[in-house]
């Protein structure tokens, strides 16, 4: 068939093309519109009772003022005390102050008997599964938040199938002895995977607020006296998150993309969506909900692997109000290993995937939100296609090359738009970090890293589209922490991975098309075919890398066994 044969059908590709360079567009537009968002509501420092439309509902009712300022008098005299060790860092380049941790709990001490009488109750909930390396760190870390001990429950959901089971529990005995109400709910089956250890969890919980922190978290002592207040002062309040620091964040080039990106979704889209009455939502970790939302939204669902995406928006649907506090940070752990952080992103990819498909109809027949929080939801829920209209877009360039657009260069808005994303990053890093000139210096791995993965996450949005629920596939940790980076031989690292054909494929399709666009003169395309290549490339290479070096002491240990040795 010849190629003018073929015509009317590169025709129809061309269009196809045009369409998706739009779609991209309208990404970069919504990046344009949060960073936008982000400057007019910018203001330093935030108080934590400060918050859009509740100041009067606080000033005007004295108990919860009352309430208030007890917790703010409290949090002055434990900064009196001397700090004790802490398993984080502390962030001495971070322009959001700090508060020194104190190592007294919040019922002890002169003067302090009775301010907590009108507080709620605090449900702490920690959801593991194997997770023996960071157990004990987190357990330590919760029983050191400063709270009255009658209102403190701590529940470790524990679905281990390894050693975690009992470091957990000899932990919580430890603080159980020194008066801590902490238990180990131990189920032996994962069904439902952390939305159904959460749910469990909630049946046999007695907080009117509940806490959750992932295995990987570390949060400050004063935690509860800064997040609490929200919810006294605004009864209509159902989720309040703060923002995610780093452990680990420059412990790789990996882990400082990571870093990057993970603090421009925070201090610029997170902030943006909150201040402005966007739709946003809960992260899976570092947040508190109001029981009450949780039950009447409908509680805890398993048919999607993002369940704290799926409950916030359905919490806001039903008319509960969600907030950022992007002053209070809770430290957490990056992955370190390239399989590790892919392995998370195509659990995100799915999950928000499937939450589109669940939430897009209630989101557009909804009355409680209007026309502009509709498109932006809209175009939230469905933020990570932009990886398989990435690998779309790589596929259908030859096509371009061959037969104009009949809806013209299109790709001229990519440009501008897409400065966007870039800007939403480098606010990131200015409005955390003195240093952040040099943190930006990571900004190109985190390019190779957002194009690289595209194509592990295209195959997560397929299962997505095409399935409910599936494996909860968790993120594994190894209790990095800024001086423990030796993680390369511990018993959860990854060894395996099934994208990385796939990747070498569109990394050597990439540099065929560049090749192509070369002996057509159209060099213009040529950089963005070699940063496709470049891309996929180092993804694989790097993933190979991993599971060639460091899955090899885990098959000798093997081989020692079969062979009846006592391994070394």
């Amino acid at each position: 068939m010849s190629l003018y044969e073929l015509r009317p059908l590169l025709h129809i590709l061309a269009v196809v093309y045009a369409l998706i360079t739009l779609w991209l567009a309208a990404y970069g537009l919504h990046s344009w519109v949060l960073l936008v968002l982000y400057w007019l509501g910018r203001r330093p420092h935030p108080s934590p009772a400060a918050s859009r439309g509740t100041s009067s509902s606080f000033t005007s009712s004295p108990a919860i003022k009352k309430i208030y300022f007890s917790l703010q008098r409290l949090r002055r005299r434990s900064e009196k005390h001397l700090p004790f060790t802490h398993p984080y860092p502390p962030e001495t380049a971070s322009k959001y102050p700090s508060s020194p941790p104190s190592p007294k709990s919040p019922t002890s001490g002169e003067g302090r008997e009775g301010w907590g009488e009108d507080l709620p109750v605090v449900t702490v909930q920690l959801p593991l599964y194997n997770e023996r390396y960071v157990v004990r760190r987190l357990i330590d870390a919760v029983a050191a938040l400063e709270y009255p001990r009658d209102r403190l429950e701590i529940q470790v959901l524990d679905d281990s199938t390894d050693e975690t089971t009992a470091i957990a529990q000899a932990r919580a005995a430890f603080w159980r002895e020194r008066g801590v109400d902490i238990r180990v709910l131990h189920r032996s089956d994962r069904s439902g995977f952390k939305a159904g250890a959460l749910a469990w969890g909630l049946q046999q919980a007695r907080g009117e607020l509940i806490a959750v922190f992932d295995a990987d978290f570390c949060p400050r002592p004063d935690f509860l006296l800064r997040v609490v207040p929200p919810f006294l002062a605004d009864p209509h309040l159902g989720m309040v998150q703060t923002r995610w620091s780093h452990l680990n964040a420059d412990d790789s080039p990996v882990t400082q993309a990571e870093a990057i990106a993970l603090d421009g979704h925070f201090v610029v889209e997170q902030t943006a969506r909150s201040r402005a009455g966007l739709l946003m939502h809960f992260n899976g970790s570092g947040g508190i909900w109001r029981r009450a939302c949780i039950e009447e939204s409908g509680g805890w669902q398993s048919d999607t692997v993002c369940e704290d995406l799926d409950l916030s928006y359905r919490a806001q649907l039903a008319g509960w109000r969600c907030r950022f506090l992007p002053e209070v940070d809770c430290p957490a752990e990056l992955p370190p290993q390239m399989l590790a952080f892919k392995q998370q992103q195509a659990r995100w990819a799915r999950g928000s995937v499937q939450c589109l498909r669940k939430l897009a109809r209630p989101l557009l027949v909804s009355r409680r939100v209007g026309p502009l929080q509709k498109l932006l939801g809209l175009l939230h829920l469905s933020g990570y296609l932009i990886h398989p209209l990435l690998v779309l877009l790589l596929l259908l360039t030859p096509v371009t090359l061959l037969v104009p657009s009949p809806l013209g260069d299109v790709s001229r808005l990519l440009g501008p738009l897409c400065l966007g994303p870039v800007l939403v990053y480098g606010t990131g890093q200015w409005a955390l970090y003195r240093d952040w000139k040099r943190r930006l210096l990571a900004f190109p791995a985190l390019v190779l890293l957002g194009t690289g993965i595209a194509w592990g996450n295209t195959l997560a949005i397929f299962q997505g589209l095409t399935r409910w629920g599936g494996t909860f596939a968790r993120t594994p940790k190894f209790c990095l922490d800024g001086r423990e980076r030796n993680w390369r031989r511990r018993q959860y690292r990854l060894t395996r991975d099934r994208s990385i054909g796939g990747e070498i494929v569109l990394a050597l399709y990439a540099l065929a098309t560049a090749a192509f666009a070369w002996s057509l003169g159209r060099t213009g395309v040529v950089p963005f075919m070699l940063l496709y290549a470049l891309s996929f490339g180092a993804v694989a290479g790097s993933s190979l890398y991993e599971m060639s070096r460091w899955a090899a002491p885990k098959t000798r240990r093997a081989a020692r066994v079969r062979g009846g040795l006592r391994p070394g």
